[in-house]
């Protein structure tokens, strides 16, 4: 299987599509999007996660790049610079890793078990039951 996304004129990914690998044309259904649905559809992979290739028998993350970073998903955006499929932006204050595609808080997320939520404001995670 081949999986597209269909990007709109932001790259924002609207939906993505499986299509067949024994496509007759040759181009595991890229011809067929095209012809019939229109748009932009750029190819992702469903064997990518944080940079690194998913070996689809063992489900282990390998070491081997992963095919536009990550599997492209509803709501994310398609970087042609980086070539990369990554989710927009959550903070102001969270970077960009170049090598995962992934955003990145200025403090890591506290590893204590509790469930937090960033406040940008202070700039610091708050256990959650403090925030509501």
């Amino acid at each position: 299987m081949a999986h597209f996304a269909r990007i709109d004129e932001n790259n924002k990914v609207v939906n993505v599509l499986v299509t067949d690998n024994n496509d007759p044309a040759g181009d595991e259904g890229y011809s067929w999007l095209i012809q019939n649905l229109g748009g932009t559809w750029v190819k992702t992979s469903y064997n990518a996660l944080k940079g690194k290739r998913i070996n689809p028998e063992t489900g282990e993350i390998t070491e081997e790049p992963g095919f536009r970073k990550n599997y492209a998903c509803t709501g994310m955006i398609y970087d042609e610079v980086r070539d990369a499929f990554y989710y927009e932006q959550p903070y102001p204050s969270w970077t960009l890793n170049e090598d995962t595609c992934e955003w990145e808080p200025p403090t890591e997320y506290p590893s204590d078990g509790q469930d937090y939520s960033w406040n940008e404001e202070n700039q610091e995670w708050l256990v959650r039951s403090e925030v509501y």
